[in-house]
């Protein structure tokens, strides 16, 4: 669907209803589209979710490019749209600025933190999750050396190559990690290429496991791990059955939950900051039949008790976004 068609459409179904029903929700997603397999994808799944469940409609743009951020909002927002759930941190500034002009309206926005009154910010403990299949890069691989592809280059994608090498570095302290930013701009969130040839790099480093947390670039990081022989991990969405066989698990990011609830709450969306983690079941890695046969009981059974310390709090994971540092990797 275009961004000037969604538009329209909007407008239209707020012309012929105006008054009569209440707002619908509505969603943008970020560069990558909302079939990238990924992070657009696990909130697609959580609008479906919801509106499968209550019979519901909901508005939904796709970004095409970063001049559409605030125009993209704003016509939401004077299309009566409410809530307005975005995907991604690229839209704290223009949600900043947009949020005010249109105090009745509830927005939410997802990795990022926006202090106005009717916003809903969503972040999550990546690096709990990420050091979980970091434990599990560490038990499956043979050759010592475990690779991580990130997408843009920024705190967040750190934050996954921090929590995960941490993980990996907890089963085996002499594996050496290698990590891989796909570049500096947006471009680089859906860039499959590039993220092949990253992961052929790193099996040439000796890497026999690669963790990409890259949107839709990481498409191509699982499908040349598939094509090289050497196993992947997935992120955000359950990736495990792209390549069943060969995905040893994907470190699974509940946009959908937070997507689900946001919807189900409407425009009594609670403004402030949420943070899904561990504790509730707001990060975690995934086990199916795809990945079943990849993974020994006595691994899940590790990973699992160190899970659960670090719920307790026995295991305290480094957030790089706390410092910018990371204690078992250098970026």
């Amino acid at each position: 669907m275009t961004l000037m068609k969604s538009l329209l459409g909007a407008a239209a179904t707020l012309a012929l209803t105006a008054g009569l029903v209440a707002a619908e929700p509505a969603i943008i997603f970020d560069l990558g589209g909302k079939f990238d397999k990924s992070f657009n994808e696990a909130a697609f799944n959580g609008a479906e979710k919801w509106a499968k469940e209550t019979g519901g409609t909901y508005k939904e743009l796709e970004m095409q490019s970063e001049a559409q951020r605030e125009q993209a909002l704003r016509s939401l927002a004077e299309a009566g749209a409410n809530p307005i759930i975005m995907t991604g941190f690229a839209f704290g500034d223009v949600l900043n600025t947009v949020s005010q002009e249109f105090p009745d309206t509830k927005f939410g926005i997802i990795d990022m933190v926006v202090d106005q009154p009717n916003v809903k910010s969503v972040v999550f403990n990546e690096h709990e999750g990420s050091y979980l299949v970091g434990m599990m890069a560490a038990l499956a691989s043979k050759t010592n050396t475990v690779g991580f592809i990130g997408g843009m280059d920024i705190p967040l994608i750190r934050k996954f190559g921090c929590g995960y090498a941490q993980g990996v570095k907890a089963v085996n302290p002499d594996a050496t990690v290698v990590l891989n930013m796909t570049g500096t701009t947006p471009a680089a969130w859906n860039d499959p290429v590039k993220g092949a040839e990253l992961a052929k790099a790193q099996k040439s480093q000796g890497a026999d496991v690669i963790y990409a947390a890259a949107g839709g670039t990481g498409v191509g990081v699982l499908q040349t791990a598939a094509d090289e022989g050497v196993l992947s991990i997935g992120v955000d969405s359950n990736q495990n059955y792209l390549h069943p066989g060969k995905v040893l698990t994907s470190m699974m990011k509940r946009v959908d939950n937070a997507v689900y609830e946001a919807f189900k709450e409407a425009e009594n969306l609670t403004p402030g900051i949420n943070v899904m983690g561990l504790a509730n079941d707001g990060v975690g890695y995934a086990m199916d039949e795809h990945n079943a046969a990849l993974v020994t009981p006595d691994m899940q059974a590790k990973v699992d008790e160190a899970a659960a310390k670090i719920k307790s709090g026995e295991i305290v994971v480094h957030d790089y976004m706390s410092d910018n540092t990371c204690p078992a990797a250098t970026f």
